[in-house]
């Protein structure tokens, strides 16, 4: 059996409510200079998430937190785009100097 630990240092994970439905809210702020990288790392661990949470709490939506600042470049490639689609992700952007919620998505 696997066991996954949530614990991703300065970035986290957590449990909240959106409008009456259980969320559990992964948030990355994409601080490696390599963003495709990165993106890849996340993409994985999103996957992984989701299917811990599947098994353990099957009401709860998997989000992926970004910043803003990523979500207007490297999110607008074709490819991020794709692969946010084909597999399923949902994102909150937020905007990192307000600390406040920019657009749910989809």
């Amino acid at each position: 059996e696997v066991e996954i630990y949530i614990d991703i240092g300065a970035e986290q994970v957590f449990a909240a409510e959106k409008d009456n439905n259980k969320i559990a809210v992964e948030v990355k702020t994409f601080l490696n200079p390599s963003a495709i990288s990165e993106f890849h790392s996340v993409l994985g661990q999103c996957l992984n998430y989701r299917l811990a949470l599947k098994l353990e709490d099957t009401q709860r939506i998997l989000y992926l937190a970004i910043p803003e600042t990523i979500w207007n470049t490297f999110f607008r490639r074709e490819f991020a785009k794709l692969a946010i689609a084909e597999y399923q992700i949902n994102l909150i952007i937020f905007d990192v100097s307000e600390e406040r919620i920019v657009q749910w998505y989809p």
